[in-house]
């Protein structure tokens, strides 16, 4: 699967050849404009932003206009869709491409009830009519790549990806991403392969393979496990978006290197600075903390130390507690 000069061969989505194999996971809550910006920039191949509904009454709403939000150095700009009616995805696909997105993501695998109680995400799975359904409809509506995302199967006795995959192929998606646990798994227990490889061997589009891949040599191991066309990194890049590029360059043959404690403090204060500027300072403030949380639990820093960050309410104390931050006296991982 490894090219003879190291590392994967290219991964085309449509017209788009990435920069390289490694793509960060559409992640609610996560992959907003910011994270998204900062994970491209320090490497990754491709970025999907967070997923949107395609309820149309929904659509207009704060959050649903800042999910959508495209940063025009991001090429190509990936976002994903999710729902269960074939029309009203369409139309949000149709929506996201006029507003210059470049690649359409369906979200068919997220696990959360919230969603599945709605027959959408991986409870789709359950109906592969309603799937060829709504891929069809929704490669129809538009004029760039559309991808789809999904898990093994709904539980451990109905696994279902290889039936799903070709009816993606034969629907006209691009490229397919398979988490190797099923809905019922949730994130419990370890990914299983076996699945993704069986997806890999049964179609010609490319196949991602996503779950608890966090470093480059259990990478390397899927990859040539799967014969997977590329890695999708999703909770393992929490606090640390350089992970995907930092994969990305141990595929590539590099030796990996860790961040060191002043170069981690660099990016956690762009990324702070990113979010007090997209969501203004209230809600940056806000926001920030959960991200903030990761990259100082990556750097070992005690339970107290970080809520007293948590308790910071103005962009400048939560500069200047970064800037304050000490390798001697906070310990680096």
């Amino acid at each position: 699967m490894f090219t003879a000069m190291g590392g994967l061969p290219v991964v085309a989505i449509g017209p788009y050849k990435l920069a390289n194999s490694v793509l960060l996971a559409p992640m609610a809550g996560i992959t907003d404009l910011p994270f998204r910006h900062l994970a491209w920039r320090l490497g990754a191949g491709l970025v999907y932003g967070e997923m949107t509904v395609a309820r149309p009454d929904l659509w207009h709403t704060r959050k649903s206009i800042e999910r959508r939000t495209l940063d025009r150095r991001i090429q190509p700009a990936a976002v994903q869709i999710a729902g269960a009616e074939p029309k009203w995805l369409a139309d949000a696909a149709q929506r996201h491409a006029d507003d210059g997105a470049q690649i359409i993501d369906i979200n068919m695998g997220c696990p959360a009830k919230k969603v599945c109680d709605k027959a959408a995400g991986s409870a789709l799975l359950r109906d592969e009519g309603l799937v060829r359904s709504i891929l069809e409809a929704v490669v129809k509506a538009v004029d760039v790549p559309v991808t789809l995302k999904i898990r093994t199967g709904w539980c451990p006795n109905t696994k279902n990806a290889v039936t799903i995959a070709r009816i993606a192929e034969a629907s006209g998606v691009s490229a397919l991403t398979v988490h190797g646990r099923t809905r019922a798994c949730r994130f419990k227990g370890c990914a299983e392969y076996q699945t993704v490889s069986e997806v890999v061997t049964s179609v010609a589009i490319p196949v991602i393979v996503n779950g608890d891949i966090g470093d480059v040599d259990k990478a390397k191991s899927v990859v040539e496990r799967t014969g997977a066309a590329g890695v999708m990194i999703g909770r393992s890049a929490l606090g640390a978006p350089w992970l995907p590029g930092q994969i990305a360059r141990g595929l590539a043959g590099a030796v990996p290197r860790e961040l060191d404690f002043a170069e981690r403090i660099l990016i956690m204060r762009e990324h702070l600075d990113a979010m007090h500027r997209f969501y203004g300072v209230e809600r940056g403030v806000k926001i920030a903390r959960k991200h903030m949380q990761w990259y100082l639990q990556g750097l070992q820093l005690d339970a107290q130390r970080i809520r007293l960050f948590n308790r910071l309410d103005n962009p400048e104390l939560q500069q200047r507690f970064l800037g304050e931050l000490n390798p001697t006296l906070d310990k680096a991982a």
